[in-house]
């Protein structure tokens, strides 16, 4: 079976994550451990609430460090919501910037929209070859954030005869097009909520774990 580990910090809905991985077969441990973080076949970093205090409980249990380690020997990760919007360089809330990950370059920003938060059921555009949104390319998914990832640079200036593989960015609109899931080599991300989104998040999630 399956070992996945769902990353304690004090934030997110680590309840709700470990139900719906425990749903689709996953054995599911709930630990900031930094050892089991480390051995786990993948490990889930959940996020809700401001980009800043989700950043000062990752510090607190030396979140960074396990995941850039987890991330240099090619073992998954998955970030959901705001555990998205910590890999990219910075978040801006309220005119107060707060240093990400850095996994990804770009700053995660209020979404230029008439009705704040995007809270509800909401299509993607998915990318040709997604391994995480097999089978579920024309599903809906549940958002419930005020922030996103408005642009994604990474990958986009590379030369075409290179060995880089570029990340694959699903988009979705509200207001203005934002982030919606990006798949990176061992790190994937989704800004939506998989735990809430029914049968198509339960594949998704199904589909990330066929992965690892």
């Amino acid at each position: 079976m399956t070992r996945v580990c769902v990353l304690d910090y004090g934030f997110g809905n680590v309840r709700s994550a470990v139900r719906a991985l425990e749903h689709v077969g996953a054995d599911v441990i709930l630990s900031s451990d930094s050892r089991i973080a480390a051995e786990a076949d993948g490990l889930v970093v959940p996020g809700v609430g401001a980009f800043g205090a989700v950043m000062a409980g990752l510090h607190k249990v030396g979140a960074p460090r396990i995941i850039e380690r987890r991330l240099a020997g090619g073992r998954p990760v998955l970030g959901i919501c705001v555990g998205m919007q910590v890999m990219f360089d910075e978040g801006l809330e309220h005119g107060v910037r707060t240093e990400g990950l850095g996994q990804w370059p770009g700053t995660v920003e209020r979404l230029q929209a008439p009705v704040i938060p995007h809270m509800g059921w909401n299509t993607v555009d998915v990318p040709t070859g997604s391994t995480l949104f097999a089978g579920i390319e024309d599903q809906r998914f549940y958002f419930v954030h005020s922030y996103g990832a408005q642009t994604f640079t990474l990958g986009t200036d590379e030369p075409e005869d290179t060995a880089f593989t570029p990340p694959k960015v699903t988009w979705a609109t509200h207001g203005t097009p934002f982030v919606a899931a990006v798949e990176n080599g061992p790190l994937s991300a989704t800004q939506f909520h998989p735990e809430k989104s029914a049968d198509a998040g339960a594949q998704l999630l199904r589909n990330w774990m066929n992965s690892l």
